[in-house]
């Protein structure tokens, strides 16, 4: 056992020794059930001290990797499967609050009208020849494929973006493999890529995107795919330039790194869209998101890249679900091609870019800066991210806990406010995240 992870182990800390159990898991050196050696056992043997084993043995049984039994010690888990852990506690502050500006979702009242489309639809309920027709309209998917980024090879359609980065997860990401993700970033993919047993290496941002530097570590490393969103970063509206995109590019360029790009704002996203796939087309999948721009309740999103990339996914999802309806795929095209519809959402688009603007120089006036340019949200510095939050509800508005957004906190705390919902009171609310914001922690937690 010893020699096992002493042959797998590449840096002499809490994380190099969690990774090295996670890849020997991957590679079957270490089988489900395993039962590890004591603590003391693991440091004196491997030169390290018990606090560096017992920090990597908490990250393992954070990500499922292990379990701990009482006195019968640590055992190796089988492929761990849990739920979406950080976004629960991303929202658990959230309540019934006068003003709740934390959960990330459109503005029901910007969303496009659904009954037009339906009397102009007449819908019949369509029975495919068989089951396994292809997955998406025709009709559809040349609209798709007229506005995707790059010429596409394939597109397909399935439930929501989080039903792709599901699928994708399943056919691309192995147990143990290294994969660099946004820091901070949408907590359910985090939550998706450890229960894969995946090591989520993280990568800076700033407004332009991703950090090439950080990327670079990451690659450096041996991150296998990049998960990323271009533009609308949720949750600190960062969006990708043309500029980083080509520098992001040349550090790809070498290798065979998967890019997935997460278009979750999609069509109410103020920036233009900037995709990796112009550089690496047959190295990246783009997912478009229709959630925030025609409803969140269609559960549709379009996936494109490499045909033999979706063919991938097309055939794996035909063990599950099969397809998207053809129903509600219908009712996407009817929107995506008529004029009142297209008007409808492009005043949503021009909204949710003045909401975020508005508020943004509101928290300035108050010494509040934030970063990014895009989307429905903003990432907002805290002194105390418990004490902003209490702060915040004793005013009756609720906002989003910071940390489930961070693969790696380091000493910043953070909360994440929704501007897309804020109608108006702009001010009041800029006024009231800064002194919540201020608030320091109490004694005891200092």
């Amino acid at each position: 056992m010893i020699d096992v992870l002493r042959s797998h182990l590449d840096e002499a800390s809490a994380r190099g020794l969690a990774h090295a159990v996670s890849r020997a898991v991957g590679d079957g050196s270490l089988a489900p059930g395993t039962r590890l050696p004591p603590i003391r056992t693991v440091a004196r043997e491997l030169h390290l001290s018990p606090t560096t084993v017992s920090g990597a043995w908490n990250l393992l049984a954070r990500s499922g990797t292990i379990r701990t039994d009482g006195r019968r010690g640590s055992f190796v888990a089988g492929r761990p499967r849990t739920g979406p852990v950080r976004y629960r506690r991303a929202l658990e502050h959230a309540a019934q609050f006068e003003l709740d500006l934390s959960a990330g979702v459109p503005d029901p009242n910007l969303l496009p009208e659904l009954a037009p489309t339906l009397r102009r639809l007449h819908l019949k309920a369509e029975t495919p020849e068989t089951y396994l027709d292809e997955p998406v309209l025709p009709e559809l998917r040349d609209v798709l494929a007229d506005g995707w980024p790059w010429p596409v090879e394939a597109i397909t359609v399935v439930d929501g973006a989080m039903d792709a980065l599901d699928l994708i997860v399943t056919c691309f990401v192995r147990f143990g493999d290294r994969v660099a993700v946004e820091n901070p970033c949408f907590p359910p993919l985090l939550d998706l890529l450890e229960s894969a047993g995946a090591l989520v290496v993280p990568v800076a941002l700033d407004d332009d995107g991703p950090v090439p530097a950080a990327l670079q570590d990451a690659v450096d490393i041996g991150a296998q795919t990049f998960f990323l969103q271009p533009r609308a970063q949720n949750p600190t509206g960062s969006a990708l330039s043309e500029r980083r995109r080509d520098e992001l590019a040349r550090i790809l360029s070498g290798g065979d790194v998967l890019v997935i790009e997460n278009d979750s704002a999609g069509d109410v996203a103020a920036s233009e869209l900037v995709s990796l796939g112009t550089r690496r087309p047959q190295r990246t999948v783009h997912i478009h998101s229709f959630s925030k721009s025609h409803g969140p309740d269609l559960r549709l999103a379009a996936v494109g890249g490499a045909a033999e990339v979706v063919e991938t996914l097309v055939e794996r999802r035909r063990l599950g679900q099969g397809w998207t309806s053809r129903l509600l795929q219908r009712i996407l095209l009817d929107l995506l091609v008529h004029r009142e519809a297209i008007q409808q959402v492009e005043r949503a688009r021009r909204t949710y870019a003045r909401r975020r603007s508005s508020l943004a120089r509101a928290l300035a006036d108050e010494g509040v800066a934030v970063g990014g340019r895009d989307g429905l949200n903003l990432w907002i510095p805290v002194l105390d991210e418990p004490a902003a939050l209490v702060a915040l509800a004793s005013r009756g508005i609720g906002a989003a806990a910071g940390a489930p957004f961070l693969v790696d906190r380091g000493d910043a705390a953070f909360i994440r406010v929704t501007s897309g919902v804020l109608a108006d009171g702009a001010r009041d609310v800029a006024r009231a995240v800064a002194l919540a914001g201020a608030a320091p922690a109490p004694a005891a937690r200092r």
